[in-house]
């Protein structure tokens, strides 16, 4: 009879020729992947929103009158939604499970989504939006620990990072979204068709997640032996199968969390774990202040810079229009962001984490240097430095810290706290972006995009600065030895 090994070491093991020469790799069962495929569709769906709204809000600002304050409202909505889902419902996960939190946030999804495209007001408007935020924060910790917690220590980043680069799939998907729908249906209202057209495939996927394997990893950290080595079993099915039979070593009770008790949030700034609260956290936060301010009102700022101002255009005709013109150059510039997770997908397990995350901070700090210098130009240079910075910025955020920071906040804490902590560097984050997509409309208004670009870059030469100071690498590392 085979030796009690681990989760990590189950799902790690490799089988072995007739001579005992082993495989060089952990080929992937149907339930990893099943899995992995099904924690896409969170990412996909958050840029789906998200960018959308980009789209959709000069059509929301007209339809409903509002003002600067009440655009930053619309904008940051969803976002503090977000915050507070991933703080909340996230934490959930290490009391209740993976898989349970796995369906509950998207089921939260769809119900929101579904009052959000129905909003008879804008204070309804913000609540939906909110609440969609909601589940889409809980799917940051969450989504990573799903797919973290069932493959192979030497392809974690590969893969989650291959489910993360749906966001940026999601993003283009939503710009081109809202742009077909805007043309085929030119009417103020074609906002609502956009969020509507998400509600079938994302309650399908309420329905797959039912269906898959329960995280070993959590049920042992509970004392549930048994119910982990089922669940392991269902998630290791193969032909041939193997290893023929599940057998798990148990755990030191002290590294274990009885059913009832939960980590505590106090134990992220423990003199243990602070290191890895501030390396998660932080520069996560400085991340999100530039991808989702760019990329929520990328369509605004190139209506502002290279043609009329939207929100100064009170003939809705004319406010399609220009929404629609905006829309193809976001387009085109949201192209990069899934050139940059490419990218990381095929260089995180390589170069490693930190060394990326740095390159990237930098790397957003050009791109964002060089759109300033389009009002230093004459046309038609100016728009193409607007532009090419626009497009350097996205690439090298996801390459760099909006891939990393995700990936590292689910690594980085031990199994009892993972749920927690990757929630909580989620809800940090996403402080960062709410201030940006408030404030953001409000400053456009005064001062216009100058001041914006040049604090953003201070912010991400900052993100590099600590990054450098509380790096701990996790590249190929056993998520049981963190």
């Amino acid at each position: 009879m085979a030796e009690p090994q681990s989760v990590q070491g189950y799902i790690d093991q490799t089988p072995s020729w007739p001579d005992g020469t082993p495989t060089p790799t952990v080929p992937m069962t149907r339930m990893q992947w099943r899995i992995w495929l099904l924690a896409t569709a969170g990412k996909f769906f958050e840029g789906l929103v998200v960018f959308m709204t980009g789209v959709a809000l000069p059509l929301i600002v007209q339809e409903f009158g509002l003002s600067p304050a009440q655009k930053g409202l619309v904008g940051a909505a969803t976002l503090a939604g977000i915050m507070v889902g991933a703080v909340t419902l996230g934490g959930l996960a290490d009391t209740y499970g993976r898989r349970r939190m796995f369906v509950i946030e998207m089921l939260v999804f769809v119900v929101f989504l579904a009052g959000l495209a129905a909003s008879p007001s804008f204070g309804w408007l913000v609540f939906f939006l909110f609440g969609v935020g909601v589940a889409l924060g809980c799917d940051y910790p969450t989504g990573h620990l799903v797919i973290s917690e069932s493959i192979p220590s030497r392809d974690r980043g590969r893969l989650v990072l291959g489910a993360f680069a749906f966001q940026a799939v999601g993003a283009l998907v939503g710009t081109a979204l809202g742009y077909a729908i805007l043309v085929s249906d030119p009417q103020l209202d074609a906002w609502r068709w956009m969020y509507a057209v998400v509600i079938a495939p994302a309650t399908l996927v309420v329905i797959a997640r039912l269906f898959i394997s329960d995280s070993g990893q959590w049920l042992m950290s509970k004392g549930r032996r048994l119910e982990a080595e089922r669940e392991l079993q269902r998630l290791l099915e193969r032909e041939p199968q193997y290893p023929k039979q599940v057998r798990l070593a148990e755990e030191p009770r002290a590294s274990r969390l009885a059913d009832g008790a939960g980590s505590r949030w106090r134990d992220l700034l423990s003199k243990k774990n602070r290191r890895a609260t501030i390396l998660a956290s932080v520069p996560w936060f400085l991340q999100d202040l530039g991808t989702y301010g760019i990329g929520i009102f990328t369509p605004t700022i190139l209506a502002r810079t290279v043609g009329h101002e939207v929100d100064r255009l009170h003939n809705a005709a004319s406010v399609i229009a220009h929404d629609i013109q905006a829309a193809k150059g976001a387009a085109l510039i949201d192209t990069l962001l899934i050139v940059g997770i490419v990218a990381a997908v095929l260089l995180a397990d390589k170069v490693g984490r930190i060394r990326l995350q740095i390159l990237g901070f930098v790397g957003c700090a050009a791109g964002l240097a060089l759109a300033m210098l389009q009002n230093r130009v004459p046309e038609p240079a100016g728009t193409l430095f607007l532009f090419g910075g626009f497009m350097l910025f996205n690439f090298m955020t996801n390459l760099g810290p909006n891939a990393q920071t995700y990936l590292l906040a689910g690594e980085v804490f031990p199994t009892a706290i993972r749920g927690r902590g990757a929630g909580f560097a989620a809800a940090f984050a996403k402080l960062g972006a709410v201030l940006t997509a408030f404030v953001f409309p409000l400053v456009l208004a005064e001062t216009g995009t100058h001041f914006l670009l040049l604090g953003l870059i201070a912010t991400s030469l900052l993100g590099a600065a600590v990054t450098w100071w509380f790096r701990i690498e996790t590249t190929g590392v056993n998520l049981e030895e963190i």
